[in-house]
């Protein structure tokens, strides 16, 4: 994955530090032995409330981020939801870490993002091979 940040206020500098996030949240860390990998969100997530806390701070983040990009109310509504969901699930002892393990509201929340570019941004689209 490319490091470069952009920091512009443009949809692609917003759509790539979207992505990064998302990258680093959900899924940077591969566990030995698992074909799954996790992020800063299952990771942080195992220090009771505080993990939590900073879980939903940077997923709201990626909410307001996509605001920025002028995504209808409902649809910022929705990745709320989702980021919501991850939080007090995610605050259950024990329950909550494998919650957090198997729900990504960042990933959804991508997905959210990116349909909404490509319909209203198509410019910005990437074709992954």
């Amino acid at each position: 994955m490319n490091l470069d940040l952009p920091l512009g206020s443009d949809p692609v500098s917003v759509s790539r530090r979207i992505e990064m996030l998302e990258h680093v949240l959900e899924r940077a860390i591969a566990l030995p032995g698992l074909r799954r990998k996790v992020g800063l969100d299952s990771v942080v997530g195992l220090v009771p409330v505080a993990g939590d806390v900073i879980s939903a701070a940077l997923g709201m983040y990626i909410v307001w981020e996509a605001r920025n990009l002028g995504m209808p109310k409902w649809q910022l509504a929705r990745m709320t939801a989702n980021v919501g969901i991850d939080t007090l699930l995610g605050a259950i002892p024990l329950a909550g870490d494998l919650f957090d393990f198997v729900f990504r509201s960042n990933s959804r929340n991508l997905r959210i993002i990116r349909k909404h570019m490509d319909r209203h941004h198509p410019h910005t689209r990437v074709i992954e091979g």
